[in-house]
């Protein structure tokens, strides 16, 4: 199985400081979606990891989470594409859970559902919490500068990280 496992806000979609809330503030970054149907299209299985305390926070509820992911699946239908296993961690950051990014528990959860080894695979995100994560459970850490990956890369990133400027750049690399 060829598995590639994606952070969501900054990687897929635009990011916020102030969370991405409604359905109408979730806005795909260009090229993302075509990249993730591309990558399905060539034999990639793409799943998702993602922090979700925004659901801790009371500053949204799971309906609209789950109505975001469902319109992550249909553009990415649309484009003759599927998104695999979407897991998330609705904990906020004191709650002491093991699905937190920089822990590994979602990865783990991923690698679970297609009983798959993580060691290797690519775990793409935009900071450096997810780039702990992929070290964490030995998979290969990779930034993309869109999201908060700029910012990330100034303060310095595991010399192990491959680094591209956005998704699309990444389905061609991989295709």
């Amino acid at each position: 199985m060829k598995l590639l496992i994606l952070d969501r806000d900054g990687v897929i979609n635009q990011d916020s400081d102030a969370y991405i809330k409604s359905l109408d503030e979730w806005v795909p970054i260009p090229g993302a979606i075509e990249a993730i149907a591309q990558l399905s299209k060539a034999g990639w299985t793409v799943a998702v990891a993602t922090n979700q305390s925004g659901i801790a926070r009371g500053y949204y509820p799971l309906a609209t989470l789950e109505a975001m992911h469902a319109r992550l699946r249909m553009l990415v239908a649309e484009q003759g594409g599927e998104v695999g296993h979407i897991v998330y961690c609705p904990h906020g950051p004191d709650e002491g859970c093991d699905c937190r990014k920089p822990k590994p528990g979602l990865l783990r959860a991923i690698a679970e559902h297609y009983q798959a080894s993580l060691e290797g695979i690519w775990f793409v995100g935009d900071s450096q919490s997810d780039l702990q994560a992929a070290l964490a459970v030995d998979a290969q850490p990779v930034l993309v500068k869109t999201g908060k990956g700029e910012r990330t890369l100034e303060k310095g990133v595991p010399a192990s990280t491959l680094i591209y400027d956005d998704l699309a750049a990444i389905a061609r690399a991989l295709i």
